[in-house]
């Protein structure tokens, strides 16, 4: 008896051994990729002095933000856990406490989303707006459908079904129809309404309001999940991280967010280019390349699940997709339309009816499958990549003159 019980210890413990070297070589395969990118970030710059060639440039510079981005993230993660355990944060001041948690959530907003900010940030400085209101919404698709269609693929392949907070889901949900409602409004007005000499004014006037409105959403939204629903969002508590790892946290932060601020301002100098020498659509590059180049590091780990904790690590993913969905549409979008009205630009939320459509189907399916069931095959996976893939084969397309037909057919 006492063998058979020896035995059965001695093979779940080699299960386990086997399951930690399999867990961290692919880590390890995933760090090797990051590192192999890292060396476009000198590439990247060496090419935008010596080379004229606007495709060179834009290439590695591509490849170089996504490595920093990762590295980004991974410091913020450090650092953002260390701030929350700071002792002013148990002050007994519960507005102080508040307030704080608050803003730390704005500040985490910023950080994570840092790439797509230096990204748009930088097209606006630039006056491309066609580029910035692409930008955005592509990041929208881009975790609506691409991302959390390849959760439920994987989770689907892994567990034949996948279960997630159906309560959170539909929360944040609720909070992106809200925002993309928004978002359709200001196009369906320019579409409908007549022509007129101050229509462009009328236009800019309602997106300056709706994105206060954006803004106030998002700051109620973080006092609703920071302050009085704090569990039914954050269930996991990490270890006291050591003040060394705070400190190189810090200035791999520090680093990463330069080298990205200048790999940034490289790759959006080089669009025009681009789109010049290889006749590909300045849309495309907005709605689907960039959203790619900024946020693809967050979720190069899907494909490296394929650990025991496979589906506790999908369920994060899918949370942080329509997470991430809902703080473009609510802060990142509003934040660069009042940027815009600073610097003078006329950033308006004033999208075309052909992106217009494409944000309302793509919030009708995701609503349709994260909200009816509360969980996920990879049939409905399959559906959203899908959808992704057919609007980026239309947008791949020469539909910068289908734009500028509409609006010389607006003018006239």
């Amino acid at each position: 008896m006492s063998s058979t019980t020896e035995d059965k210890k001695f093979n779940e413990d080699k299960k386990f051994n086997e399951d930690k070297k399999f867990k961290e070589s692919k880590k390890f395969k995933e760090s090797r990729i990051i590192y192999i990118l890292l060396f476009f970030v000198p590439i990247g710059y060496i090419v935008n002095f010596l080379s004229s060639n606007a495709t060179l440039i834009f290439a590695t510079n591509f490849l170089a933000i996504i490595p920093s981005a990762k590295l980004l993230k991974f410091a913020n993660n450090k650092l953002s856990h260390y701030v929350s355990h700071l002792p002013y944060i148990k002050r007994k001041n519960e507005v102080f406490n508040s307030l704080m948690k608050v803003l730390g959530g704005l500040l985490g907003i910023m950080l994570n989303n840092f790439v797509e900010l230096v990204i748009t940030i930088t097209a606006l400085v630039n006056g491309q707006i066609h580029i910035v209101q692409t930008a955005v919404l592509g990041s929208i698709l881009f975790h609506a459908l691409l991302v959390l269609g390849l959760c439920f693929l994987v989770g689907g392949i892994k567990h034949n079904e996948i279960e997630f907070s159906s309560t959170a889901a539909q929360l944040t949900s609720s909070v992106l129809t809200v925002a993309c409602i928004s978002l359709i409004l200001p196009a369906s007005f320019s579409l409908f309404v007549d022509q007129s000499p101050g229509k462009s004014d009328m236009i800019l006037s309602i997106s300056y309001g709706i994105s206060i409105v954006l803004l106030v959403i998002c700051v109620l939204y973080l006092y609703f999940k920071k302050i009085t629903h704090e569990k039914l969002f954050s269930k996991n508590k990490k270890k006291k991280e050591n003040i060394n790892i705070i400190i190189m946290s810090l200035i791999l932060l520090i680093a990463m967010a330069i080298i990205i601020v200048f790999s940034s301002l490289f790759l959006v100098n080089s669009i025009n280019g681009v789109v010049e020498s290889h006749k590909i659509s300045e849309t495309f590059i907005g709605l689907i390349l960039l959203p790619i180049v900024g946020h693809s590091a967050k979720y190069i780990a899907i494909f490296c699940v394929c650990t025991e904790d496979c589906e506790k690590k999908l369920k994060l993913k899918i949370r942080n997709s329509v997470r991430s969905s809902v703080y473009t549409a609510i802060f990142i979008i509003p934040f660069l339309v009042i940027l815009g009205r600073i610097i003078k630009q006329p950033m308006t939320l004033s999208f075309l009816p052909f992106e217009t459509v494409c944000l309302f189907i793509a919030e009708i399916l995701k609503n349709y499958l994260v909200q009816v069931y509360g969980k996920a095959n990879w049939l409905e996976g399959i559906m959203l990549i899908s959808t992704y893939l057919i609007m980026a084969l239309a947008f791949f397309f020469d539909f910068d003159t289908i734009k500028s037909s509409i609006t010389f057919s607006n003018i006239h």
